[in-house]
């Protein structure tokens, strides 16, 4: 059953987007079929009627045991790249990302943020639908290096870094219920970038000896912490 997102209730009907009509019109050709409309970060199951209008049929009580939340910082990448590691991470569970600059980036993003973030929201509300989520992660304005603060347990992955590892990190810090991870841009993070955020709290961690593409690491990261926090 194919899933959607609304923010809109009026009487006993959910309001979709003019998107997610279309897709229902023109790509599914749905008729009068039943649907799956998250709302409030609730599931509805609803059935359309002839007006294409999301009726309510029964509200479905999905449990949500997620307990920590994963905040993903990410260097400005080119749209390619940067739409790969926004769909996968949010298939992987990622509840906010930070897009952020650094002296490496060769991507800039000036003038041309908000459009920038409306298609990275739109790439995050399709790859949740698809991942069938009860949400869809919050796509922060972008941020430098030092704007980073944030509590819970904060890693930054490093190159230079050999002996302090992932595993023994999360193997120590499990009850964190939040975790923020920062990835350099290809080339990695200067030595001054990495002080920074070594002075405001975050560990530098190696993923061991191979290098990954910026693209992989996100992949790599929460894999692991999924994996590690599953009960």
């Amino acid at each position: 059953m194919q899933r959607y997102f609304s923010n809109l209730k009026k009487d006993n009907f959910l309001v979709l987007s003019k998107e997610d009509l279309y897709h229902i019109k023109t790509v599914m050709r749905m008729k009068e079929d039943y649907i799956e409309v998250v709302y409030q970060n609730k599931l509805h199951i609803c059935k359309l009627d002839k007006d294409y209008n999301a009726v309510i049929d029964k509200i479905v009580e999905e449990k949500n045991d997620k307990k920590h939340k994963f905040i993903l910082c990410v260097p400005l990448l080119q749209e390619q790249k940067m739409s790969f590691v926004l769909q996968k991470a949010t298939e992987l569970g990622v509840d906010e990302i930070v897009p952020i600059l650094t002296i490496r980036s060769m991507v800039k993003i000036d003038g041309k943020e908000t459009k920038k973030i409306e298609r990275w929201n739109k790439i995050c509300k399709e790859a949740s639908e698809q991942s069938k989520r009860l949400d869809i992660p919050i796509i922060s304005n972008t941020k430098k290096i030092e704007q980073l603060n944030y509590d819970g347990l904060k890693i930054v992955c490093s190159t230079k870094e050999k002996n302090n590892t992932i595993k023994n990190v999360l193997k120590n810090n499990l009850k964190c219920d939040t975790i923020v991870m920062v990835i350099g841009p290809e080339g990695g993070l200067t030595e001054q970038e990495e002080e920074i955020l070594n002075n405001n709290g975050f560990e530098l961690v190696t993923l061991g000896n191979n290098i990954l593409r910026v693209e992989t690491v996100p992949i790599y990261l929460l894999s692991v912490l999924n994996y590690e926090l599953m009960e």
